[in-house]
């Protein structure tokens, strides 16, 4: 019965499907070519045809370490459980039933997830319930709090990449350009969508909590504003920018700045969260991590299903390494792709613990004091999901590379002087890109991604402070200040006589 619904659904949906008529979004190109194509999917097409025995599919929680090990565990937890950590006090993660999965073969996932996308049709216009067998497949539609996130920009840094690094197949994913600018709504969708239907079952939930440094407060509270729950946001006080201080005060999250770092913040909110009926919104809580995987099977759909080379990320508490592998390793699994990218993690030198780690050679982890660092929402020196981090690197043939602060600020700023203008967790992960081009790691034909995590207009005082050289040790070489002239045409010509002389 299976193989004969296979057969039907894959034909009629590859019939709407051919590659000449896939509905992409962002910009993309199998090919760096002269030009670069930038197509938007008109939302008037026919609703796709819905994945047969939707019942069959289901998720759990197991330990990670039987994910990690491979061992068979008898220990699991309905996702209408509010749990967080194994009997062992080891993290958990989201298990799918894979061989429900496996009656459609990889074709017939890629069409339906291309037949999704930049449509309408609720939820499944959404860059993550596009994918929602695969995220969350108990949840009902109307349970779903979704601002149709996702669906992010492919980047082709074409001046960047033959500019500073030789290369001519570099990318950036701009996860960043979302609802609340960060590719933290990936995550959040999930998890306000499950509290959401929690409630709906009486479930004794009074609101949502997280510690943040900023972007994952935001997206927590955009979210549960738009579903009626209540949020409360742990932040460490004067270490987040004011533009992501905002964010949870506009949306009416009750926010308590407390005078320790992010460390300290979760170690409260977690243990707040043992005594009160508040849901742990951060990335404990593998649910997050369901919805920030789709980033990774965005990618590949922009590139037609082909396998970029190389995927580079930022990292601080180390859930999207992981989630990014996750997404991944389940196209390959499903069939959808023959193989992975090799995976690079970044870390900001001032808040390293991966790194110091894997230059051990994988010895010890040790957690550090993390010092301050303009990528802010990575100074982390604990890492909650450390152990996924590991795993994820060693099983995608991946590497960890740091940046220093002058580092991660010129990167920005040179990437910002070719049409972008990202974050300085991006900096952090060019750096580590040109470190690694630099060193031979990166081949100058390879296909390589940059994972965007989050808007440049968020750090608008770091890109001040960078181009007006007020940054005490640092040499600003790419800063652009502004000059200052004289109101009258003979001062004015002066000054763009000399501009243009250097512009020749």
């Amino acid at each position: 019965m299976a193989s004969s619904q296979l057969l039907n659904s894959s034909s009629l949906l590859s019939k709407s499907s051919s590659p000449s008529s896939h509905r992409h979004y962002g910009c993309r190109r199998l090919k760096p070519s002269p030009s670069i194509i930038c197509t938007a999917a008109p939302s008037i097409t026919s609703p796709p045809l819905p994945p047969p025995l939707p019942a069959t599919y289901s998720a759990k929680y197991v330990p990670f370490t039987s994910i990690s090990t491979g061992t068979a565990t008898s220990e699991s937890y309905s996702l209408d459980e509010v749990v967080y950590r194994s009997r062992d006090g080891g993290l958990l993660d989201v298990q799918h039933d894979m061989d429900a999965l496996k009656q459609f073969d990889g074709h017939y996932w890629r069409s339906l997830f291309d037949s999704r996308v930049g449509t309408t049709r609720w939820p499944y216009g959404s860059g993550v319930w596009s994918k929602k067998e695969w995220v969350l497949p108990g949840i009902a539609d109307e349970d779903i709090v979704s601002a149709f996130e996702g669906n992010s920009n492919l980047f082709w840094a074409e001046r960047f990449g033959k500019k500073f690094l030789g290369m001519n197949d570099l990318w950036i994913k701009h996860c960043g350009i979302s609802h609340t600018g960060s590719f933290k709504d990936l995550g959040m969708t999930v998890l306000v969508s499950q509290v959401n239907r929690l409630r709906k079952l009486n479930r004794p939930l009074v609101g949502v909590g997280c510690a943040s440094t900023g972007d994952t407060s935001a997206a927590l509270s955009a979210y549960c504003a738009a579903a009626n729950i209540p949020s409360i946001v742990f932040l460490p006080a004067d270490k987040i920018s004011m533009a992501q201080l905002v964010q949870p005060i506009a949306n009416g999250a009750f926010v308590l700045s407390i005078d320790t770092d992010f460390d300290g913040c979760m170690k409260l909110i977690r243990e707040i969260t043992t005594e009160l009926p508040i849901y742990l919104a951060n990335s404990l809580n593998s649910l997050r991590l369901e919805g920030q995987k789709t980033a990774a099977i965005e990618i590949l759909q922009q590139f037609d299903w082909e396998v970029p080379d190389w995927v580079i990320i930022p990292g601080g508490n180390l859930g999207n390494i992981y989630a990014f592998y996750k997404g991944f390793k389940m196209c390959e699994e499903l069939g959808l792709v023959d193989r992975i990218p090799r995976l690079v993690c970044a870390q900001a030198q001032n808040a390293n613990p991966l790194y110091r780690y894997y230059k051990s050679g994988w010895k010890e982890f040790k957690a550090v004091k993390a010092d301050d660092t303009f990528a802010s929402a990575i100074q982390i020196g604990d890492p909650v999901s450390i152990d996924r981090a590991v795993y994820a690197l060693k099983n995608s043939g991946g590497i960890v590379e740091e940046a220093t602060e002058e580092e991660l600020m010129d990167a920005m700023a040179m990437a910002d002087s070719t049409g972008m203008f990202v974050c300085p967790h991006t900096g952090v992960a060019l750096s580590a890109l040109m470190k690694l081009r630099e060193n031979g790691v990166i081949k100058p034909t390879d296909r390589a991604v940059v994972v965007s995590t989050a808007h440049g207009l968020k750090f608008t005082q770091a890109k001040i402070d960078y181009h007006s050289g007020k940054i005490k040790e640092m040499a600003c070489r790419h800063s652009n200040p502004p000059v200052t002239v004289k109101a009258d045409f003979g001062s004015v010509m002066d000054e763009l006589k000399k501009y243009l002389a250097r512009t020749r």
